[in-house]
């Protein structure tokens, strides 16, 4: 069969992200045409299942007839102004939602703070770059810190931003750009499957199940503190990706976690920022945030990927009036923060992003079903060697294979088990991506039980077929 126009015209023209481009030219790639629901085409009319939300960022399903007449309705009026200098209606409109969304009246306390003011940028890499600045600039003025550092997670993925980069930790994305970055440090992740202090024995269950430990990954996280306070400063901030750590592996942390390590951090005096990039509105969390779901109220929240439904690139930092009020001041003292985007506030994203909130807030039966359904599905893979953990926050499963699961060793990075495994379901009619050796399963909220049953059976031969060849 001919390579389509379309697939020649990328191979001749395009780079893709994370993708080595020497393997994609060998063959012909998929070249989506159209979507509906969780279901996708591509140009040759073959049909698909979008298990990973077209890489985490559509929550309801493609061409969404609510999200798409808002959009069609503000373009009726205006596609764009710049928010320097000037105000419009769907970006105030939002600020309000989100405001009201981030701050529920339970399960925060009262003592913690309350998130009052929105700044937006266009994706999730500089919603927290903007965190970072922000989180900065404050503990400077203030004298939290007299050398503002950050502190993060073994494996951290924070964005592709300078910035955003100093602050992750995973040398596979990052190493290349060690000369270009500032200083942070990092401390374990609550990896359970893959931690040296879980004693127990591997199981055919999530290792956060059936962990035998005393928390001593929190315990790394206080030692952290204090031996920067004996340095005679302290953290401008802790970033965490609150539930779930998406691109280190899908580790999903275990109850308890966030909550005992934000209590740490409050009790040095410094600030919390949860990536929420992926785990927030709804995706990783039985409330619209994974942080509320430990009762915790970062001091900033990123947004970015399903906040306009996927549909348009738009992000959001919202930050507390506190750090608003330090750059406060006159003109003269030049307090004003100065950062920005041209696409700041975009009426286009901000219509897509209110008609997303609207549907998010009447879907919580249909998050905690397809919840329930992706666990009970994924029950037929305990029965394969290949798998050594499937974990799971919200509407977010992992899978993570290995060689045998009795023994947990990984499979070594340039075997490429997971994107074999992915391949083998693309074959099968089920589009998702993995991170190394871990598969993940996120389709959109409208994913139906059927749809989920055809993605698990599809995963379950994949591994077996692409995983059992000699």
């Amino acid at each position: 069969m001919k390579k389509h126009p379309l697939a020649k015209l990328d191979q001749r023209h395009l780079w893709h992200p994370f993708t080595q481009m020497r393997d994609w030219l060998k063959g012909e790639p998929l070249v989506i045409e159209r979507g509906k629901g969780a279901q996708l085409w591509d140009v040759r009319g073959r049909e698909y299942i979008d298990a990973n939300s077209s890489i985490w960022s559509n929550l309801h399903g493609h061409n969404h007839p609510k999200i798409n007449a808002a959009i069609q309705g503000q373009l009726g009026r205006v596609a764009h102004t710049s928010a320097l200098g000037l105000a419009n209606e769907p970006a105030s409109l939002l600020g309000r939602e989100l405001v009201r969304l981030a701050n529920p009246r339970a399960g925060v306390t009262q003592q913690q703070p309350r998130l009052a003011k929105v700044f937006y940028s266009d994706n999730g890499s500089t919603a927290v770059e903007v965190a970072l600045k922000l989180a900065y600039e404050f503990a400077r003025r203030t004298g939290r810190a007299r050398k503002p550092r950050f502190l993060s997670l073994d494996g951290a993925y924070h964005g592709d931003t300078v910035g955003a980069v100093s602050a992750g930790h995973i040398d596979l994305f990052h190493k290349a750009y060690s000369g270009m970055l500032f200083k942070t440090d990092k401390v374990m992740s609550p990896y359970c499957y893959r931690c040296p202090f879980n004693k127990a024995k591997p199981e055919r269950g999530d290792a956060r199940d059936t962990r035998k430990c005393n928390f001593e990954c929190v315990d790394k996280v206080e030692q952290r503190f204090a031996t920067r306070k004996k340095r005679g400063s302290n953290y401008a901030a802790l970033l965490v990706e609150p539930g779930m750590q998406g691109p280190a592996g899908m580790i999903a942390q275990p109850k308890g976690w966030l909550g005992r390590v934000a209590q740490i951090a409050q009790g040095h005096g410094t600030q919390l920022i949860a990536d929420e990039v992926m785990t927030g509105l709804g995706r990783a969390a039985c409330r619209h945030f994974a942080s509320h779901d430990e009762g915790v109220q970062p001091d900033f929240l990123c947004l970015a990927k399903g906040l306009t439904g996927g549909y348009l690139p738009m992000a959001a930092t919202l930050t507390t009036q506190e750090v608003f009020d330090a750059f406060l001041g006159d003109y003269s003292e030049l307090k004003t923060f100065f950062h920005g985007h041209s696409y700041t506030g975009n009426q286009l994203g901000s219509a897509a992003s209110l008609a997303s909130i609207g549907l998010l807030k009447t879907a919580a039966s249909r998050r905690k079903k397809l919840a329930a359904n992706l666990h009970t599905e994924a029950k037929r893979l305990w029965s394969l060697s290949q798998v050594g953990d499937i974990r799971q926050a919200g509407c977010v499963l992992a899978v993570e294979l290995v060689r045998d699961w009795r023994t947990r060793e990984p499979f070594k990075l340039a075997e490429q088990a997971g994107i074999r495994v992915c391949d083998g379901l693309a074959k099968r009619g089920v589009l998702t991506r993995s991170v190394g050796n871990v598969i993940v399963i996120m389709p959109p909220f409208c994913t139906t039980q059927q749809q989920v049953k055809k993605i698990f059976s599809a995963l379950h031969n994949s591994i077996e077929e692409s995983l059992n060849k000699p």
